[in-house]
């Protein structure tokens, strides 16, 4: 147990996970937090509807950019002002709450920035944790990252809601603003080797820089797909898994369960990818997800309760397994002067097929039924799943060591086109 957590005896890589554990914490709070808020103050779904788009919408915008500029600047100094920008928009939103002032544009407002500041800090953050830990701790890094963030996520909400119930609202958006100054304390601390600065050419070119690295490597273009295409399909279970969880079993109960059996999953997740690494990274990756497929067939029966709770907890540890080792294959294999644009591409393809997803599978149930849409929701994924693995590049990447410290030095080959 001791060697799945060596990564942290590396300082620089210790600095960083303790500031984003403080994060995740923090973040893990606010959801339950803000709808509460956002409720009490207007009392409309639309409302809130209206400020988590706003976060959305800035998101969306400005991933891109920043990646671009993720790569131009030190990532340290990039995450460090997001930290602190979302600090002072979180701590004005608890003022306001606090002293009962706030209106519903002041939400959408912080809602805004806090997306944009997202929009700098995972680009940033992506192509920062190879630059703190060695190649060969690189996946555990990532695996205690994602433990962090999957153990928050269970306790996180419940303790919101303590806090709502017996203070109100802003005192957690007070608490948030804090973790961000712990982390932002916890960046100022971080040293790391600076890289040659870029050569500097317009943004539309670093931008287009940024695209050919992803085009030039089959395995990036054909694993985003596929991974698009999967967040299209969890937008059945999303919409359509509550409906499911309604009319079946006992609504809210059975769903709150289904949410903590996943949650736990995550959490094994993490724990099992300090020290598990598969031979064929990428070809695991995509196939382990195959049991969210299972996973939409099973609710789409829907089979007994347990049943339903084993595939969730599956589910989700599938998911982290994946995220963590794909995190892992990029950052070694991706040269680093280009790898926040990348990353940035990566999410990206996330925000235009979540939409997509959560915009369709709610009409096509209502015209030929939840059943056979969650059906063609598996089907589709199963299928991705299982076209994308058939591409040598996925099928060859071998397991992650010494060799990727190379990465920095690789030739981009010819642009590949997608389709």
């Amino acid at each position: 147990m001791r060697q799945s957590f060596s990564a942290l005896r590396e300082r620089p890589f210790r600095l960083l996970w303790a500031g984003q554990s403080a994060s995740a914490i923090g973040d893990s709070m606010t959801g339950v937090a803000l709808t509460f808020a956002v409720l009490g103050t207007s009392g409309s779904a639309t409302d809130l509807g209206i400020v988590l788009g706003s976060f959305t919408i800035a998101h969306a915008a400005f991933i891109l950019v920043g990646g671009v500029w993720s790569d131009r600047l030190p990532r340290r100094l990039v995450m460090l002002a997001a930290d602190l920008v979302r600090a002072a928009v979180q701590a004005t939103l608890a003022v306001l709450l606090i002293s009962g002032n706030v209106e519903l544009w002041h939400f959408v407002a912080v809602a805004f920035v806090t997306g944009a500041s997202e929009s700098f800090f995972g680009p940033a953050a992506t192509g920062l944790i190879p630059q703190t830990i060695s190649v060969e701790r690189l996946q555990q890094a990532n695996g205690l990252m994602a433990l962090t963030r999957s153990s928050s996520w269970i306790f996180g909400p419940a303790l919101s809601g303590v806090l709502v119930a017996a203070a109100g609202p802003g005192w957690v958006f007070a608490i948030d603003a804090v973790s961000f100054l712990v982390s932002a304390l916890f960046l100022t601390l971080l040293r790391v080797p600076l890289p040659p600065p870029p050569e500097r050419q317009r943004f539309v070119a670093d931008l287009a820089h940024g695209w050919r690295e992803v085009r030039s490597r089959q395995w990036v273009w054909a694993s985003l797909i596929a991974f698009g295409i999967g967040n299209m399909a969890w937008g059945a279970f999303a919409v359509l898994g509550p409906i499911v969880a309604e009319r079946e079993f006992d609504g809210a109960t059975t769903w709150g369960l289904l949410s903590a059996a996943g949650g736990i999953g995550g959490v094994l997740g993490g724990v099992l990818v300090l020290r598990w690494r598969p031979s064929r990274p990428l070809l695991t990756s995509h196939l382990v997800i195959l049991i969210f497929g299972v996973q939409l067939a099973a609710f789409a029966v829907p089979l007994p309760v347990p049943a339903l709770l084993a595939l969730s907890f599956l589910g989700v540890l599938a998911v982290v397994l994946a995220n963590t080792v794909w995190e892992t294959v990029l950052q070694a294999k991706v040269p680093r002067a280009s790898l926040s644009r990348v990353s940035s591409y990566d999410y990206a393809v996330s925000f235009i097929f979540m939409p997509i997803g959560y915009a369709i599978w709610g009409p096509l149930a209502g015209a030929i039924g939840i059943r056979r849409t969650l059906l063609i929701a598996a089907g589709i994924l199963v299928a991705t799943k299982l076209v994308v693995v058939l591409a040598p590049e996925i099928r060859r990447m071998g397991r992650i060591g010494a060799a990727t410290e190379t990465a920095d030095d690789e030739i981009t080959a010819a642009p590949v086109a997608i389709g």
